[in-house]
């Protein structure tokens, strides 16, 4: 129980509330279902593509106050960046983008999974996890992992008002984990509840290979409520 109960520093980045937010990668499906249900709740997205064409395109279908560009500008615009690029390209992208991410708060919600005839499994990642591989990429960042199990299905049905799960933030400043538990809190029927410092964030996103075989199994769009708190 170290990790809840030990006090975590707080950040010296000062952020408005709500904060521009940025989604990397934002016009693949978890990009954009993000960006969709974080514009619904009143915040500013850009979404980030290599292409910015491409980006200000899928932006246009979007509700809300949503705009489009290349992901170096969309990391720029941003006072909060999601990175939701696959995990094939994550390295790369963060270690081409550490001088636009400086002094940002940095949520990664990627999960390193293979896939093979048996479904889906976790990657060994050599940091630890895709959450820590960011934080040694981005020295002048704050790092936080989150909303790694969100359905994209979910986020981007027009027919889904809330979507009702947890989301398990983890990062080692006290500040940025509050901002990102916040924000997950803007979405109806999200809750952000803080899940341990960074060097916990592999087992979050290896469950997610799990919750990929429970919807299989089931044929649905599974998340995750944490009791008691």
């Amino acid at each position: 129980m170290s990790d809840s109960a030990a006090p975590l520093p707080a950040t010296s980045v000062p952020l408005p509330d709500p904060p521009v937010v940025s989604v990397l990668g934002g016009t693949g499906p978890q990009g954009r279902g993000l960006a969709r249900r974080l514009a619904i709740a009143g915040v500013s997205v850009v979404l980030g593509s290599r292409d910015a064409v491409r980006a200000q395109a899928a932006a246009a279908e979007l509700p809300g106050q949503v705009s489009g560009a290349s992901n170096a500008d969309a990391a720029k615009a941003g006072d909060v960046v999601i990175v939701a690029v696959p995990w094939e390209g994550h390295g790369e992208l963060l270690s081409s983008l550490a001088a636009e991410l400086a002094g940002k708060v940095v949520v990664d919600c990627v999960n390193p999974l293979g896939f093979d005839k048996q479904g889906a499994f976790a990657l060994r990642v050599a940091e630890g996890s895709a959450a820590e591989q960011a934080r040694d990429l981005l020295p002048d960042s704050t790092v936080v992992a989150a909303f790694h199990h969100v359905s994209a299905v979910l986020l981007l049905d027009e027919d889904v008002e809330r979507v009702d799960t947890d989301v398990l933030v983890l990062g080692d400043d006290r500040e940025a984990t509050d901002r990102v538990q916040a924000l997950a809190d803007r979405i109806p029927g999200m809750r952000g509840v803080y899940a341990g410092r960074l060097r916990n964030a592999s087992q979050v996103e290896a469950l997610t290979a799990n919750l990929i075989s429970v919807n299989r199994r089931y044929k649905a769009h599974a998340g995750l409520r944490v009791t008691d708190v």
